[in-house]
């Protein structure tokens, strides 16, 4: 038999010649498309399950959020194992699902469960699904750095401009902000004013979650042309809450600025992002289940330089952690034990 392979060859040189040629180019070409990664992952197939219900307790999103989801999704098929975590304002579901499961293909059955798990948990609490993304997935954290602009002020830069931006790189999963001041409008109410203007807590806001909401109407013509009729209510400023009407005493109007100092200030947090000692804000990108995590981070550096023009004068996306120099590191070792062994 082997003597008539190697007979079939050299009576037929340009032939194999022609294959082992287009065998080699295949395999180059395979090599460069091949997802590499210097941490691969080798865990178990896994979908996050978020819930959020602020200001409650450990217990209460035990017994009211997580545990109704996590009854609700022991059904999903293919699934070994469902943990949960409850924590202040906050619960997590982990979901082990058995091995050869396609990721999306489980995702999918995930949304499926939800459907009917929200049902049982309570209306203001937000449940969402995590991101496709392994828990391997941070391939890129960057700061948002600025001289004379504040830690709230680079914050705001990130989340509304820098965040988005990245997010729409081919490969992202989703980028997360971490450090910095959340910006939000407060509203200190004097208890002893409310009990002087005969005012309750609840009518506070109510007042103000009517009062931020813009409304549209019909149209009316004039001339041959039709103009469109809006009610535009959103708040825009600190003055727009103080001017609010929570009711009236007398026929006098009581404005929020009567009974509560209003503000803007920092969003309460439980974290920040520290480097060289010096407290910064900024981003971790999350790669997308099954990418090519050289070709995401170099999409990402492209989309930056980018995106770097429309930044404010002074402030600079600056890398904190790449993965490209120990997947290099990690490659090049590789060849260089192929090579000796050859």
């Amino acid at each position: 038999m082997i003597n008539k392979i190697i007979e079939i060859c050299l009576k037929n040189r340009f032939l194999v010649i022609a294959t082992f040629a287009l065998i080699i180019v295949w395999g180059f070409s395979s090599m460069k498309e091949t997802p590499v990664d210097a941490i691969p992952d080798i865990g178990e197939l896994q979908v996050l399950v978020y819930a959020d219900w602020p200001g409650r307790s450990p217990q209460d999103i035990e017994d009211q959020v997580i545990y109704p989801l996590t009854t609700g999704l022991m059904g999903t098929p293919r699934v070994k194992v469902v943990r949960s975590t409850s924590a202040f304002g906050f619960g997590l579901v982990n979901m082990i699902f058995a091995d050869g499961t396609d990721f999306y293909w489980a995702r999918t059955r995930v949304l499926e469960r939800l459907d009917f798990a929200r049902k049982d948990v309570p209306k203001d609490a937000t449940i969402t699904l995590g991101p496709d993304a392994t828990a391997l997935g941070q391939i890129f954290w960057y700061t948002v750095e600025g001289d004379g602009y504040n830690l709230a002020e680079l914050r705001s830069m990130q989340d509304w401009y820098v965040r988005y931006q990245l997010t729409a790189v081919d490969g992202v999963s989703e980028v997360a902000s971490v450090g910095g001041y959340v910006k939000q409008y407060q509203i200190d109410i004097d208890p002893n004013k409310l009990i002087a203007h005969d005012v309750k807590i609840h009518h506070v806001i109510d007042a103000v979650q009517k009062s931020n909401i813009d409304v549209g109407a019909k149209v009316f013509e004039e001339g041959g042309a039709e103009f469109i009729v809006r009610g535009i209510g959103f708040i825009k400023n600190v003055s727009d809450i103080e001017n609010i009407v929570i009711g009236e005493k007398e026929g006098v109007p009581i404005y929020v600025k009567n009974i509560a100092t209003v503000i803007i200030g920092p969003e309460f947090r439980r974290g920040a992002l520290d480097k060289e000692g010096k407290e910064v804000t900024g981003g971790v990108v999350l790669m997308r289940y099954g990418e090519n995590p050289l070709k995401v981070i170099e999409r990402i550096k492209q989309k930056i330089e980018e995106l770097s023009v429309g930044l404010p004068e002074g402030v600079k996306i600056v890398p904190f952690y790449d993965r490209t120099g120990l997947i290099q590191r990690s490659i090049n070792t590789l060849k260089t034990a192929l090579i000796q062994e050859i």
